[in-house]
């Protein structure tokens, strides 16, 4: 049975990403949540930082989708690895589009506290940026 806290990673991943239902992450994330990536140092505190992130590449990725590969609840953080895919239709921090399917895996190590996200690191496997965009280009 999954922890309360793998619960709301999971309704992160369906609800917010997935069903494009952002006002979501106002019930999930802290209000001084952090999301850490170097990739995209323009995301502000709090669930608003989360709404733009989604919305960047819900806009970016045409049928964009995040599946669930692994989740490993340790207590306080949940570690999830998870695959993104869609088609790249739009501009993407200053990558054109390129019309191809694109996956990407990563990994999230969520933290929380009273059940809120109150930070969340980002890994990227093995796609940065520039592999990205000879990947996608």
């Amino acid at each position: 049975m999954p922890s309360a806290n793998q619960t709301l990673v999971r309704r992160f991943f369906g609800e917010t990403c997935n069903q494009g239902k952002l006002e979501v992450a106002d019930e999930i994330f802290s209000p001084d949540h952090k999301y850490h990536d170097p990739s995209n140092p323009f995301i502000v505190p709090g669930p608003e930082g989360m709404k733009q992130l989604v919305s960047t590449y819900q806009r970016a990725f045409t049928g964009a989708h995040w599946e669930i590969e692994e989740m490993i609840d340790a207590g306080d953080r949940v570690v999830t690895r998870w695959t993104g895919s869609g088609t790249h239709q739009a501009d993407l921090m200053s990558i054109s589009p390129t019309g191809k399917q694109v996956q990407v895996t990563g990994i999230w190590i969520h933290r929380f506290a009273n059940l809120r996200l109150v930070r969340t690191p980002r890994r990227t496997l093995p796609c940065g940026r520039t592999l990205c965009r000879n990947k996608w280009g």
